[in-house]
């Protein structure tokens, strides 16, 4: 038998600045039920998908960019979320903010987890390839400030068990990396869940601004296919706050294929159901990683 799980991504426009939590999860919530009548068991949200993508912005004032962070999860305001994909048996995955208050000592993270169909927090990720840059540098036409709002993730790429397979997960930046999919495909996940912002415009090489939507999937296609695994990526979309974020969020099979994709850089919900089983295909035979794979020879990997 088939390990089948019906897979969603739920794309979303831009968000406002001003635009309120209850706002934003009122908008989730719709694509949540949009789901629900499509039968997906896993829905998948975008990075930082509470709010606006506020790193476009320099700010000093800690209390104000604390209004974009989530000490705890689920919260009051983002409980109805949880609520709705409780009652409608349906786990998420979804980014966002973290503020962490270690005895007065504040770490901030760019968060993504994954919740169970029951409403309990299986898997928790950090992100770890921080793009951007920490100083204000205002030549910019928006800033990319994640280097100075978060810390990266120090717990690297982890692994957990749930929907009938083995699930990892990454954020934005990170699906750049071959090694991201690597170290979650070597601890045996089956598949990849990556939320991303990405805007159209990138100032420090304008000469590559054509080839956005190309890179995105390249990278993601090429993870799916040299991992022998499913990849799940949902994009936060359109024109937000005068910044255009790409779209094409996508649903990879474990061949590299695209079996999935928005149409829109609005609200929109795709699925498709993913048999686990077909990671087989690749790591049985082109991918075998105990057959085929040279460790030893891949020192410059792990020397610094």
């Amino acid at each position: 038998m088939s390990r089948m799980v019906i897979i969603g991504a739920a794309q979303l426009g831009p968000i406002a600045r001003a635009e309120t939590r209850s706002e934003v999860i009122s908008r989730m919530v719709r694509l949540l039920r949009q789901a629900a009548e499509l039968g997906v068991d896993l829905l998948v949200y975008p990075e930082l998908a509470l709010t606006t993508f506020f790193p476009r912005w320099y700010m000093e004032d800690e209390a104000e960019l604390d209004l974009f962070f989530e000490a705890a999860l689920p919260n009051p305001a983002v409980q109805p979320l949880f609520d709705a994909a409780r009652a409608l048996g349906i786990g998420l995955c979804f980014g966002y903010a973290e503020r962490v208050d270690d005895g007065g000592n504040i770490r901030r993270y760019n968060t993504s987890i994954i919740v169970g169909k029951d409403g309990t927090i299986l898997h928790k990720y950090r992100k770890v390839h921080l793009p951007g840059h920490a100083e204000h540098e205002p030549w910019r036409p928006f800033q990319h400030l994640e280097k100075r709002y978060f810390s990266p993730g120090m717990e690297g790429f982890s692994v957990a068990s749930g929907f009938g397979g083995m699930l990892s997960q990454a954020i934005c930046n990170d699906r750049r990396w071959p090694e991201t999919y690597r170290e979650a495909a070597l601890q045996g996940a089956e598949v990849m869940l990556i939320g991303y912002n990405t805007p159209r415009h990138y100032p420090l090489a304008p000469e590559h601004d054509h080839l956005q939507d190309f890179h995105n999937h390249l990278c993601l296609q090429a993870g799916a296919y040299q991992n022998g695994m499913w990849v799940v990526a949902v994009a936060k979309a359109g024109c937000e706050e005068g910044c255009d974020l790409i779209g094409e969020s996508c649903i990879i099979a474990p061949t590299g294929e695209i079996v999935a994709q928005t149409k829109t850089l609005a609200d929109e919900v795709i699925c498709y159901p993913c048999d686990l089983d077909r990671c087989g295909e690749i790591r049985k035979n082109i991918f075998n990683f105990k057959l085929h794979r040279r460790p030893e020879i891949y020192t410059h990997l792990t020397i610094r």
